[in-house]
């Protein structure tokens, strides 16, 4: 006997932006078994953003797909893009600190603590095996190029010349023109990476774009799991930062890139042969430019 719920219109409906939200606003029109997935996640939601889908599944008692059938009922793509949403609300919740002054420390300290949430909220979200694709990718890649605009081109920056020495050929183009015209001759045996936090910046995405038309390994970094940059990425790796009113996500989103970069660096250097000794010699390189 087929029985029959309550469940989500087929129409677009107007959803809460978060993951809480919309798992709240739901509840009452899931069915039963999905309503246990429900509460669960509502429970223990500070678990559950550490958690494979697999691992989630077998806690609550329910097949893989109910949990995919979940995230689509709440206009997720899927369980990542669900967890990524899950863990910005649980870190805008923690990122609320009390009122306690106007001054300098004060300051300070919410810029710590802002910090430290995009810090921990993307190490929750880090998927291991993507990492150890792109290090893979990086290791042999015949040419890399980082795009990005802004404050992600500054942790393009960063990356190139931590690539640069372990002696991999590594460029971050703050022209954008520039950037461009280099993109367009990447071919099959180099890499680019995208650094976007919206996974929306114009330059960011027609380049990547290009790299993968011209067969190029492309990975996007990205806060957005549904956003145009992932359509042209071979792989993508995400970060979540929090916003705060006062500093408009712009340290939040900075640290949480420059961790997963350097997360991506570690997991390269230990698999990269000779990269002690290839570090010594760049170290040497400038030793004679300081006093």
């Amino acid at each position: 006997m087929t029985e029959i719920y309550s469940t989500l219109p087929t129409s677009k409906i107007s959803l809460p932006s978060g993951a809480l939200g919309r798992l709240r606003s739901q509840q009452d029109f899931l069915s039963p078994s999905l309503r246990r997935v429900t509460e669960y996640i509502l429970a223990n939601a500070e678990l559950v953003v550490y958690q494979t889908i697999t691992e989630l599944a077998t806690a609550v008692g329910v097949g893989e797909a109910s949990i995919t059938r979940l995230c689509r009922k709440l206009d997720f793509p899927g369980f990542h893009a669900f967890k990524i949403s899950l863990t910005s609300d649980l870190a805008v919740q923690g990122n609320e600190i009390p009122q306690q002054g106007d001054g300098m420390l004060y300051r300070a300290d919410q810029a710590v603590h802002q910090s430290t949430f995009a810090l921990e909220s993307t190490r929750r979200i880090l998927e291991p095996e993507v990492v150890e694709s792109v290090a893979r990718a990086l290791m042999t890649a015949r040419r890399v190029e980082i795009s990005g605009q802004g404050y992600s081109g500054l942790a393009a920056q960063f990356f190139a010349q931590k690539l640069l020495r372990v002696g991999i050929a590594a460029f971050a183009h703050s022209d954008p023109h520039i950037s461009a015209v280099s993109a367009s001759t990447l071919t099959s045996g180099d890499v680019l990476i995208g650094i976007t936090r919206s996974g929306s910046t114009i330059d960011t995405v027609q380049n990547l774009k290009a790299a993968f038309q011209a067969g190029a390994f492309t990975v996007a970094i990205t806060h957005r799991a549904t956003s145009p940059i992932t359509q042209y990425a071979r792989e993508v790796l995400y970060t979540a930062s929090p916003e705060s009113p006062l500093a408009g996500g712009a340290i939040s989103s900075l640290t949480s890139q420059v961790l997963l970069l350097e997360v991506l660096y570690l997991e390269l250097f230990a698999h990269l042969q000779g990269a002690s000794d290839i570090i010594r010699k760049t170290a040497e390189s400038v030793v004679e430019k300081k006093f």
